[in-house]
Formats: structure tokens, C-alpha cells, sequence
């Protein structure tokens, strides 16, 4: 039997970037209902809660489905907040769990494919922590600073690997998947660690909404998708 798992979907108010994004439509729902469900779809996450300070996207939550057992304090829905903290916080919940799967409600094209995907990954090589990643399209070694206006490459480069097809395969974090054991978690104190492994997701799926151009990006995916 594998560890019984719960998803946490956080989603603030406070949203910068993109004004009340989570109650936003796409398509034809709010942001969250789209990750709501996909969570309800995965046929390994035990059970879904929203943890959150705002009480029209609890109201959401609950019609598309989530529980939202408690609300976050306004300390912890700050622009300064750490996600960790949000994440210990809701760890009070999750006493009868033993892993936990943060589930960002930026990222609506995840499916539940996706989320039974980690966990089986996982399962498999049993691994205590794993996150989403997506192959890169702008490969580090190509990525500068500025010293008083010239170019200084943030990496060492191998001179000798000129082309893209010489370069090892790099990968970004796409924010869509954060699976860890409670008990790895208490301990490290973050999702990401020196063993966390990386699970590999395609770009389309991989689109993470934090600007009015990712937002336009995916409207324009959406279409795509609808009248393909």
C-alpha cells in the first residue's frame, strides 16, 4: 500500500502580477477550479484541501469541490511570505498523511495524469521528494550578467560544446508538482532538497502563470487546443 497522500493547492488574494488571479477565468472556469480538477481526478491523492486567507476563493474552492478546512492567517498571504510557511502551516491537517503534494493553481494545463505520475514516480524508486521540471528553451550556458555593461557569463563554458545540440540537456522548475513526505519535510524545511529528485513534464503542460503575458500565452494555448 503506498503513503497516503494529500494535495494542497495554495491560492492567496493578494495575487501582483496578475490582480485576483485565481478567481480569474480561463476559458470558461476560475484559475483554481482548473487545478481543483485535476486534483479530483488523480486516482493516488487521498484527499485535496485550499489553504488560503481570502473567503471568496474559499467560497470558490468549496463550489468546484476542494475543502478548505480553515483559513490561512493574513500573516502567512503576504507578498514576503515564504510558500514553505504556508505549507507548514497547513501541515497541521495533515496528520493522518504521510506525504504531501503542493499543487500551485498557476498551473492549469498539469493533468491528472500528471499528478498520479509523480506519485507512482516516486513510489517506484521510493523516493522521499520530487519535483516537476521541464527541459529548458534558454540554456544556462547561454545566460549572462552585466559588469558595468559587459557581458559576463554566469556559468563556466565548455568552449568546446558550441552548439545546442552539444549542450547537456538542461531542465527548469515548472511549478507544477511538489511532492514530499511529511516527515522529510519537518525536517528539511523545504520542498526542494540535495535528494529530491526530478520529474519531467512536456512544455505544453508547463506553462506557469505569473505575468499578463503568460496569461494572454495561455488564452492563446487554450484556443489553440479548443479548435484544433
Amino acid at each position: 500500500m503506498g503513503l497516503k497522500t494529500l494535495g494542497i493547492i495554495p491560492a492567496r488574494g493578494g495575487s501582483k502580477g496578475i490582480p485576483r488571479k485565481n478567481l480569474r477565468h480561463l476559458g470558461t472556469k476560475p484559475l483554481i477550479a482548473w487545478t481543483i480538477e485535476q486534483a479530483l481526478g488523480a486516482a493516488l491523492l487521498d484527499d485535496i484541501i485550499v489553504t488560503t486567507e481570502d473567503k471568496e476563493i474559499a467560497k470558490v474552492a468549496r463550489q468546484w469541490g476542494a475543502k478548505v478546512p480553515f483559513m490561512r492567517p493574513t500573516e502567512l498571504a503576504e507578498d514576503t511570505t515564504p510558500g514553505i510557511d504556508v505549507i507548514m502551516h497547513a501541515l497541521d491537517y495533515a496528520q493522518d498523511f504521510q506525504r504531501i503534494l503542493v499543487l500551485q493553481p498557476t498551473s492549469p494545463f498539469r493533468t491528472s495524469a500528471d499528478i498520479d505520475g509523480i506519485i507512482q514516480f516516486c513510489n517506484e524508486r521510493r523516493a522521499q521528494s520530487a519535483v516537476s521540471v521541464t527541459p529548458t528553451s534558454k540554456h544556462p550556458y547561454w545566460t549572462y550578467g552585466l559588469s558595468e555593461e559587459e557581458l559576463v557569463p554566469l556559468l563556466e563554458i565548455d568552449a568546446t560544446k558550441k552548439t545546442r545540440q552539444e549542450l547537456p540537456q538542461a531542465y527548469n522548475l515548472n511549478g507544477a508538482l511538489y511532492l514530499a513526505e511529511v516527515e522529510w519535510l519537518t525536517r528539511t524545511r523545504s520542498l526542494i532538497h540535495n535528494t529530491t529528485l526530478g520529474y519531467v513534464m512536456p512544455a505544453e503542460r508547463s506553462i506557469d502563470l505569473d505575468t499578463e503575458l503568460d496569461w494572454d500565452w495561455a488564452e492563446f494555448l487554450l484556443e489553440k487546443q479548443t479548435h484544433a
